[in-house]
């Protein structure tokens, strides 16, 4: 029961990652037409919203059985490490909340344009920020399962 249950949460995953791989390289598209353009922003809030109802469950797909927890069978003494990672991935979340908040709360466009640029570069921060939290995860996964205990003899 729990190998058919590990295929569909890991099933899950990855139509949820492949999708938030889609909104992410769409929102930069999007920041590179957001100027003026009012249906560019409108189109950034959605995407916006797409990933914050998404990323949630991401995480608690991830979270089933505990964070990472394949890593610290492996290598118990690396629980800062994930801890770090857990909270990073927190963070982050919390960070793209607040982002699409202040979004929201300059809407119309008039105040938006005064928001852009700063908005714009932040949200690239973001995306920059969400990639490499991404990659960390995959690198603590792939180190606990490649490194070598002692040498051989």
């Amino acid at each position: 029961m729990f190998r058919k249950n590990s295929s569909i949460v890991n099933g899950a995953l990855e139509e949820i990652s492949a999708l938030e791989y889609i909104l992410l390289g769409d929102l930069l598209d999007l920041l590179e037409e957001a100027d003026g353009d009012a249906g560019a922003w409108k189109w950034i809030s959605e995407v916006l919203d797409t990933l914050l109802k998404m990323m949630p469950r991401e995480f608690a797909l991830q979270d089933k059985g505990g964070y990472l927890d394949e890593v610290l069978e492996e290598q118990p003494n690396w629980q800062g490490r994930v801890q770090n990672l857990y909270e990073e991935r927190c963070a982050l979340l919390l960070k793209l909340s607040e982002l699409q908040a202040r979004m929201q709360d300059s809407l119309p466009l008039q105040q938006m344009r005064q928001i852009a640029d700063e908005l714009r570069l932040e949200l690239r921060d973001w995306i920059t920020g969400y990639i490499a939290h991404q990659r960390h995860e995959r690198r603590i996964l792939q180190d606990a399962f490649n490194s070598d205990i002692g040498a051989a003899d």
